[in-house]
């Protein structure tokens, strides 16, 4: 008598040095990973960022201190590197917004299709980059 159930999948391990290389991760699974990276560095540079609008927005002083501080540095870290820890803020702010915003409406509409989950973080992404270069052409002057 013919065995009614087809055979099941062979499942084998992977083995991590010679597969994760080559795996081409699709852009959604960048965006989620992405997603849960900005979210853990807004937490880590929570102090900088409550450092930064405190000083920013304190008195005439204190925000001139807060200019210097991106002009000359503070103690040994020099400017540039304070702007390119900025501008991470910047960028990890903008891509959990951008990425949130397109969590919440595929719950709403129900939009979870593998179509409208690729181009929607395709959009995500280059919304992310292309405004933090934006921001980041401001933050180092060149506009």
């Amino acid at each position: 008598m013919p065995e009614l159930t087809p055979p099941r999948r062979e499942f084998r391990n992977i083995n991590a040095l010679n597969d994760l290389p080559t795996y081409r991760l699709p852009a959604a699974g960048w965006v989620s990973i992405l997603h849960r990276i900005s979210g853990a560095l807004m937490f880590l540079l929570l102090p900088l960022i409550v450092w930064l609008f405190d000083t920013s927005v304190s008195s005439e002083i204190s925000h001139d201190r807060f200019q210097s501080a991106f002009a000359a540095g503070i103690g040994f870290v020099p400017g540039w590197f304070l702007k390119l820890v900025v501008l991470a803020i910047i960028w990890a702010y903008l891509h959990h917004l951008i990425a949130g915003v397109r969590h919440l409406y595929m719950d709403m509409t129900h939009s979870v299709t593998k179509e409208f989950g690729k181009s929607s973080a395709v959009v995500t992404l280059v919304l992310s980059i292309g405004l933090t270069v934006v921001l980041g052409a401001k933050l180092f002057g060149l506009y």
